[in-house]
């Protein structure tokens, strides 16, 4: 089983969009990030990520200032973040968020081996009707899971 820490996660990403495919890429982080990341100080509901100049950036995502550093030796807040993918990868998703239109989503951010890593979601947004029938979907397998359980016990 892999050890990864989760430290922060995008709740409302699975619910508001359909992910078709997800990555797993390193992020450029500088030190009070890191330990910020640490002691739980993400936010990344309105986080996104972009293909420029070649290369892949995380928008929007909030690390809160570490509570120990100095104000000299913080962070930005909203800075963009290079996330660290493989050229071919990067030039697939670009292809496939032009063509398809389709978004890139950060779904958790957790720490593998000691290193920050963001798991990224290819997904396609869901409008209203989609939703409902997600949620109706979600509590007829549960109502089937309950039935057969209560049947077998």
């Amino acid at each position: 089983m892999e050890d990864r820490v989760v430290v922060a996660s995008n709740r409302r990403a699975r619910r508001n969009y359909e992910v078709l495919d997800t990555f797993e890429c390193g992020m450029v982080l500088r030190g009070t990030e890191v330990k910020s990341l640490r002691a739980g100080g993400a936010q990344m509901s309105d986080a996104y990520a972009r293909v420029r100049n070649d290369e892949m950036w995380l928008m929007g995502l909030h690390i809160a200032p570490w509570t120990h550093a100095s104000p000299a030796m913080g962070h930005e807040v909203e800075r963009p973040r290079k996330l660290l993918m493989h050229r071919a990868e990067i030039n697939r998703l670009r292809a496939r968020t032009e063509q398809d239109r389709l978004q890139l989503i950060p779904l958790e951010i957790y720490f593998r081996d000691g290193r920050a890593k963001l798991e990224l979601g290819l997904a396609r947004g869901r409008r209203l009707y989609d939703k409902r029938h997600a949620i109706r979907k979600r509590e007829t397998d549960l109502e089937a899971r309950r039935a057969l359980r209560d049947r077998s016990a």
